[in-house]
């Protein structure tokens, strides 16, 4: 696999999707080509997207120096894939896959400004042509705001804390980096909160989902690339942590209920019908959490279109 970044859950991914050869596939969330270059190589024909600029550029070097043909990588947000579909006269898809995970490229490179382990400026845009950046929301929140985004995106439990030092230092002089960020959050939080993990994981997350709108309308967009499945195809989704896992399940579950109805009225008045079905849900092995940590957290849930 590729060092950019390394696909989890691969193995259940492609057994999940069980691609056809010649059948028609969408990785609404392209990364380093893993998952993608998987439905290649077993023959699919490939729609990838991508927010980043830089993922498309290396998946495209990856497929072409191992001289994988059958594919379209668009610059596009998953969001947007019944637009790119239309747009490249595609109906129905015969599979998609989401993972909705950040890249170990992005988290690694000290100048995107998505970890906490690196000095880099604080950035974390998936999309850099994007005008929001983490400087932007550090530097020009409400303290009000602040503690809203890093208890709702980082189900922080200081981020009352955290964002009343965040104002109180950027009076001095602006937040620019993601060091200085780091070492404001654990002068903000007590020691006995560090020996849990490090102290500005939540803090970077709610930042990093703030910034690229993570969770807005991710529910119709799953409904959206749902829709466009073909009788038997799978949809696969992969989640990194609970926000995003609990949206994915409610929308799975919507799918694939028939009455959603007040459970108190006598008859159902919805009229709504299930399209798909529950295949599954995966976590990965131990031995695959061995070779590669950040899968940990990782979760597969699987629907089949009725």
């Amino acid at each position: 696999m590729s060092e950019y970044h390394v696909p989890v859950l691969f193995n259940e991914c492609m057994a999940a999707l069980d691609v056809k050869k010649g059948g028609v596939y969408l990785d609404g969330t392209l990364g380093g080509g893993g998952h993608s270059e998987g439905i290649l190589l077993r023959g699919g024909t490939l729609i990838a997207l991508d927010r980043d600029q830089e993922a498309i550029e290396e998946s495209e070097k990856r497929f072409r120096e191992k001289s994988l043909g059958g594919y379209t990588l668009v610059k596009s947000n998953f969001h947007d894939a019944a637009k790119v579909l239309d747009d490249l006269n595609i109906g129905c898809i015969d599979g998609a896959l989401l993972d909705l995970g950040i890249s170990s490229h992005q988290i690694d490179q000290p100048q995107r400004g998505f970890s906490y382990r690196f000095d880099g400026r604080l950035d974390m845009r998936m999309d850099r042509d994007s005008a929001k950046t983490a400087y932007d929301v550090v530097n020009g929140y409400s303290e009000e705001k602040l503690t809203e985004i890093l208890f709702k995106y980082g189900e922080e439990k200081f981020a009352k804390k955290i964002a009343a030092c965040i104002v109180r230092e950027r009076k001095v002089k602006p937040i620019s980096t993601t060091l200085e960020l780091s070492e404001l959050i654990k002068k903000s939080t007590p020691q006995f909160y560090h020996r849990q993990g490090h102290p500005a994981k939540k803090t970077f997350q709610a930042l990093r989902i703030e910034v690229n709108g993570e969770l807005e309308g991710l529910d119709k967009a799953i409904e959206d690339i749902a829709a466009r499945l073909k009788s038997k195809a799978r949809f696969a989704i992969i989640t990194f942590h609970s926000l995003e896992d609990r949206i994915v399940k409610q929308t799975f579950r919507l799918l694939c209920t028939d009455c959603i109805c007040d459970k108190s009225l006598p008859v159902c008045v919805c009229n709504h019908k299930a399209t798909a079905k529950l295949i599954g849900k995966y976590k990965p092995t131990e031995e695959e959490i061995a070779l590669n940590s950040r899968a940990a957290s990782a979760t597969l849930r699987v629907i089949e279109k009725l």
